[in-house]
């Protein structure tokens, strides 16, 4: 059986860490930004359209 104490990407060879907090910090800004710019589309799209 395999040894399962220990967490494998912490002991992981190549693994950047740093690179991936990076990359998931711009998905949430992206993911934030998203959603605002759709939120003011609907409401510029409510106040026009309707």
């Amino acid at each position: 059986m395999a040894d399962h104490s220990e967490v494998a990407y912490t002991t992981a060879d190549g693994n950047d860490y740093v690179a991936h907090e990076q990359t998931y910090e711009g998905f949430l800004m992206l993911v934030k930004w998203g959603t605002i710019s759709v939120a003011i589309l609907l409401i510029l799209m409510a106040y026009f359209l309707v």
